[in-house]
């Protein structure tokens, strides 16, 4: 077998190309099985590698290797199914819905959907944990109101990564920080310049959208419904929430998501044993294959027929074959290699930006991994931005929007299989909605054309450059 070498450019586009193709035709057109795909691609690419000289244990190792990288994303997605089946039965998802339709209004309904989600994901650096949660409540809240399902999942979405893109608690953002080389809050405060808009035009879209519900559509007496279906099903009171509330304050005191998750689910066996008269042997059962019931009112079912660790398994069998994937793409320099190409073609900021977001999301739908993305994409514009005298704030920022909010928005990539399961849309039927990422990746590329908002070597903010201004005048 020939020596293994690193591929050239024109094998690392064929490469990508044929995995584009494959998913544009193959998932998007024929619908065939997502998981499926990407095993055939993967030995397509496999076939391939072993043609450049790659030995097998070689690309046996980069699949592990990127196996391992999500296995501690596997594990939560097992937690956030025991804990959506749990807080079911316990009454939590109950509860919140129940309150929620009393205090929500369709009016205001999706805008303010949105906000509990940013508020819930700055509070607690996690969009999986926002959406898993709060955002499964109001999907529940939103249905009874006869509100279409990808509409609010895309506000649960939207509100989720603002949070996972700007809290300090969030991981991603401080990879981002630490592979830009940049202080964490300098970082922030550069995302701010286009988050902000970006959040004033989800919350005036969402308004508009709101609107079409408030008239005939929007029947009062459904909530009613609904809400006497959840009381004479669950003893709903404030005390249930418990494990919500509990969970969100582990989350604010920065301890990691896994033993948080863990005691969110201990909590919900203890509440639904305690105040729901639910046998512990039941509960744990639950823990496995999700809340069944049969209530006789169809919305109580589609909202709580749901969660346990098979309800995820779809996800995680695709989340393994993604991340072996993004294995072999990424540890074999396939990425790499395209990457550094399109440097030698960049002239203006703009197109560096450009350039740098447009990388992050090929990366993100390669890899399937945002923190490969983000490590990848950063470390090889990184020069690129030092020689145009660009603040590496700039490029921390466009880190950010080109593989963190893109992340949920790709069917295959395991932020978007997890959302897909979790609110129970499929990730191209909420797409559309997203509109706070949407509206910041357009955002960030027309500001960079125009020069607006884009900071020089030493600039981390509007005020910083006009000073130097000034005093080069």
């Amino acid at each position: 077998m020939k020596e293994a070498k690193k591929p050239s450019f024109g094998a690392s586009l064929g490469v990508l190309l044929l995995l584009v193709a494959l998913l544009i035709v193959g998932f998007g057109l024929k619908r065939i099985n997502i998981q499926a795909l990407l095993f055939i691609t993967m030995f397509l690419i496999s076939i391939i590698s072993l043609c450049l000289g790659y030995k097998w244990a070689d690309i046996q190792k980069a699949m592990m290797d990127g196996l391992m990288r999500g296995a501690v994303a596997m594990t939560i997605m097992f937690l956030i199914g025991m804990i959506i089946g749990s807080w079911i039965q316990c009454g939590t998802v109950p509860a919140l819905i129940y309150y929620g339709l009393n205090i929500l209004s369709p009016k205001i309904f999706l805008p303010a959907a949105f906000l509990i989600c940013c508020v819930t994901s700055l509070a607690t650096g996690t969009s999986w944990g926002s959406a898993g949660t709060v955002g499964l409540a109001l999907m529940g809240i939103g249905m009874s109101m006869s509100i279409p399902a990808p509409i609010i999942a895309g506000a649960v979405v939207s509100g989720a990564f603002f949070g996972d893109k700007l809290s300090p608690l969030s991981d991603t953002t401080n990879l981002a920080s630490a592979t830009a080389e940049v202080d964490i809050y300098a970082h922030i405060k550069a995302m701010l310049y286009t988050s902000v808009p970006a959040m004033v035009v989800a919350i005036v879209l969402y308004a508009i959208i709101g609107l079409q519900y408030t008239g005939g559509s929007f029947d009062p007496a459904q909530i009613t419904d609904v809400t006497g279906a959840l009381s004479s099903i669950f003893n709903i009171n404030i005390l249930v929430i418990l494990p919500a509330v509990v969970l969100l304050a582990l989350s604010v005191m920065k301890v990691p998501a896994i033993p948080s998750m863990s005691i969110g689910v201990v909590l919900g066996i203890i509440v639904a044993v305690v105040f729901q008269g639910v046998p512990l042997t039941s509960v744990i059962g639950t823990l496995y294959s999700g809340f069944k019931i049969e209530s006789g009112v169809a919305a109580i079912d589609t909202l709580l027929n749901r969660g346990g660790m098979t309800g995820m398994t779809s996800s995680i069998f695709l989340m393994i074959i993604a991340l072996m994937l993004g294995g072999i793409l990424s540890d074999l320099g396939y990425m790499q290699v395209i990457v550094e190409t399109l440097l030698g073609k960049i002239k203006s900021v703009g197109t560096l930006i450009f350039a740098t977001i447009f990388s992050g999301a090929a990366c993100q739908a390669t890899t399937c991994n945002t923190m490969v993305s983000i490590i990848l994409t950063g470390t090889a514009f990184k020069g690129a931005y030092d020689e145009k005298e660009v603040d590496r704030t700039m490029l921390s920022r466009c880190l950010e929007e080109g593989s963190t909010l893109t992340a949920a928005l790709i069917p295959w990539n395991t932020a978007g299989a997890y959302m897909a399961t979790t609110l129970g849309v499929a990730t191209v039927a909420y797409l559309p909605y997203t509109f706070f990422n949407l509206a910041n990746i357009l955002i960030s590329i027309v500001l960079s054309y125009m020069g607006i908002f884009v900071f020089r070597k030493g600039q981390t903010s509007m005020k910083a450059a006009k000073k130097e201004k000034a005093a080069k005048k």
